[in-house]
């Protein structure tokens, strides 16, 4: 995550980095829970995958849920295969920074995760968080399931209510299904729990989410 990188619009195909056909190397276990990080993962653990500003934070939001197991930093939404950091703060791969979450139903539910993303951070602010401006930085939900898009859906149109209410601006968060999910370098893996004094972006907008049934 290199802050202040400045790119505001979405590359079009032919400005699209190549990339690699590797993945980047990635620690064996989680930093914090000791759970591995690349799949399969046990039944009856589920998937959900959110893009909500600088993943350091993002991470550490996650990670401290009950019921989470392990979380990812990584990239999705854009073209370049496996890119790096650098690349992603180009610009030029269309990815966002995103965190994938493993969670186990048992414990917890989607519609909790739902409710710490959209208080966590401000949804109607394009592509940027805060300070951190770029295509990277843009609020995102990648769902993995017809369920998680209709709740996604749902919990959109109630926040947005909320903000409204409260004279806000319009949610510009992208809710679609998951593309393809790269992981971020091993530096970036956990790396609050690493360097618990280090960057972190995340601000909501201090409004509540009140949690609805998709209709």
């Amino acid at each position: 995550m290199t802050l202040f990188r400045k790119s505001a619009r979405m590359p079009a195909a032919s400005e699209t980095l190549p990339g690699r056909g590797t993945p980047l190397p990635l620690p064996a276990a989680h930093f914090v829970s000791g759970n591995p990080l690349v799949p399969p993962f046990a039944a009856p653990l589920e998937e959900a995958v959110f893009g909500l500003g600088c993943f350091w934070g993002a991470e550490r939001l996650f990670w401290q849920l009950p019921g989470v197991c392990p979380t990812v930093a990584g990239y999705a939404g854009g073209d370049t295969p496996h890119p790096t950091d650098e690349e992603v703060c180009t610009g030029r791969t269309g990815h966002a920074e995103v965190v994938r979450v493993i969670f186990d139903p048992r414990v917890t539910n989607y519609a909790a995760l739902l409710r710490a993303f959209w208080e966590s951070h401000d949804p109607t602010q394009g592509m940027r968080q805060g300070n951190d401006i770029g295509t990277q930085y843009r609020s995102a939900i990648y769902v993995t399931s017809v369920a998680q898009e209709q709740m996604a859906e749902a919990s959109r149109r109630a926040y947005q209510e909320r903000l409204t209410a409260a004279g806000r601006g319009t949610i510009t968060t992208e809710v679609r299904q998951a593309p393809r999910f790269y992981y971020a370098e091993d530096y970036h893996q956990q790396y609050l729990a690493k360097k618990p004094g280090g960057y972190c972006g995340l601000a909501g907008c201090g409004i509540s989410y009140e949690s609805r049934s998709p209709a």
